[in-house]
């Protein structure tokens, strides 16, 4: 179901990073949906949206292609979801991958909020929102860089969210837990295929985990993005989203 009535943005503008697939494709696809312009800041090409090739470890790069764009079409709304998860604990965590994560994961959503902000600052009511994870609250095993950057990108929010609330700009945290995605897919595949345990037992189990006893839908993760970019949201920032079907709730 498309939130087609939300809001009737006019010549509303979308900066999004990460927009080529999984949660992000989601996100782009709803937008356009609901006649955002839309702009996917991504290294590989999207479906949906005008396709900007950029790499947000890249800072200056990055910085310099959000401020070009930005004084054609400046955004509304930033959403900062490129990145990615890494499987380990503090002794299997190497200082690479450390660096690895935390340059993605924290320095890319710093970037690019910190090139968009001026924009965001002009229109008076602008939005961001971070797609953080149920590890922006919580940890899991085996997920130590990872849980330590998604803590980091939710006081990003929040920060922003103290600093500029005088210029009317809200931002918050989404935290889905377990979304079908093909970085899920992936990764349970690989799992599958290590333990010898079926991929349909390891679907069901992770679905257990869940007190609603499912996994969640990229276009969920969307749906709340669209709700957080409305002016019915305008009294709400400096929040963390839970999606997670009640994980966190445990």
């Amino acid at each position: 179901m498309v939130l087609s009535n939300i809001m009737t943005p006019k010549n509303k503008t979308l900066f999004l990073t990460g927009g080529s697939s999984g949660i992000g494709e989601a996100i782009a696809e709803l937008f356009l949906l609901n006649h955002y312009n839309v702009y996917n800041f991504d290294i590989n090409e999207g479906q949906f949206g005008h396709f900007v090739k950029s790499d947000v470890t890249e800072h200056g790069a990055l910085q310099e292609q959000v401020r070009n764009i930005a004084k054609l079409s400046p955004p509304d709304v930033v959403i900062c979801n490129a990145g990615r998860h890494l499987s380990a604990s503090l002794e299997d965590t190497t200082e690479a991958d450390f660096d690895s994560i935390y340059t993605l994961n924290v320095k890319g959503a710093f970037s690019f909020c910190q090139a968009a902000i001026p924009y965001l600052k002009a229109s008076n009511q602008g939005r961001v929102i971070i797609i953080g994870s149920d590890q922006s609250s919580i940890a899991k095993s085996n997920s130590l860089a990872y849980c330590m950057s998604k803590h980091a990108v939710a006081a990003l929010a929040k920060s922003i969210a103290l600093d500029y609330a005088k210029d009317n700009i809200t931002a918050n945290t989404i935290c889905p837990g377990t979304i079908d995605t093909p970085l899920y897919r992936k990764a349970i595949q690989a799992y599958s295929e290590c333990s010898g345990i079926s991929l349909s037992d390891i679907e069901s189990d992770e679905a257990a985990e869940q007190p609603l006893n499912r996994i969640g839908e990229p276009e969920e993760v969307a749906q709340l993005a669209l709700f957080l970019a409305s002016e019915h949201a305008s009294f709400i920032t400096g929040s963390l989203q839970m999606i997670d079907g009640g994980y966190t709730a445990k």
